[in-house]
């Protein structure tokens, strides 16, 4: 599996070359100290930005990036949006429109720690190649079952993508491109084919990996062992955002 994901930006920084479990475990501890900390305090959020800013910076990651890489999360926030017209409780009126006040609290929670949390992820993800990403996962001690599913669907979701490409030019090329509601059962057909042959792949991948040894885990090529001093540098990250949630709570 090649370690240049899409997300993947390769640079030679210190983030870069934090071993990978110690950015999973800052990653997941900022974001929730972003989740936890009080809605009404929107100058905490600005310092989250600012240090997100400043991580990617220091990763030599564009901002620009970072920005189109937050595209993903439009379909999910899109329910946000809908909060302020459908809301119960005090309402006011924005340009003629009536919205509850209620709503507009929670679609600027939704939106703001959302982005922040998507953020960050970015980031790490930015900075970390998939392999070391899996291998990290390994060391926090999580389950291999849950590991090894993880990298198998990271290393074939390429080749599945490239099957269902290859199946709508093949139907296209006989002249067929279904793209109406009546024209599903062609659409249902080629997904019975696709999870035919990708089960049949995925057992012969399996009984060649098995007879080469495998053993429920993939061989660590590279020492992703942490010392202390990369621990220290990478809880610095939710340690400052603690701080800064913990003083919001006192403030508001």
């Amino acid at each position: 599996m090649s370690g240049n994901h899409h997300l993947y930006v390769p640079r030679s920084s210190p983030l870069h070359r934090l071993a990978p479990q110690c950015k999973l475990a800052a990653t997941f501890l900022f974001v929730l100290t972003i989740v936890l900390t009080p809605r009404e305090a929107f100058g905490a959020f600005a310092a989250f930005a600012a240090i997100l800013v400043a991580l990617a910076l220091i990763g030599s990651i564009p901002l620009t990036f970072v920005l189109r890489r937050l595209v993903i999360e439009v379909p999910f926030l899109a329910f946000a949006l809908l909060l302020p017209v459908f809301g119960q409780g005090e309402r006011v009126d924005v340009l003629g429109v009536s919205l509850s006040v209620a709503g507009l609290w929670g679609m600027w929670n939704i939106l703001v720690k959302g982005t922040l949390g998507v953020a960050t992820t970015v980031i790490m993800a930015a900075t970390t190649p998939v392999p070391d990403l899996l291998h990290g996962l390994e060391h926090l001690r999580l389950p291999k079952v849950f590991v090894g599913i993880c990298s198998f669907m990271v290393r074939y979701t390429d080749v599945i993508s490239g099957e269902v490409h290859r199946m709508r030019v093949a139907r296209a090329s006989r002249g067929y491109d279904p793209r109406w509601l009546w024209q599903a059962r062609a659409t249902a057909a080629s997904a019975g084919t696709l999870f035919i042959r990708s089960y049949e792949r995925g057992e012969r991948v399996y009984l060649a990996m098995a007879s080469r040894g495998y053993a429920g885990s993939m061989p660590m090529l590279e020492d992703h062992s942490a010392p202390p001093a990369q621990w220290a540098a990478a809880l610095a990250l939710p340690a400052i955002g603690l701080a800064i949630a913990t003083l919001a709570w006192v403030v508001t």
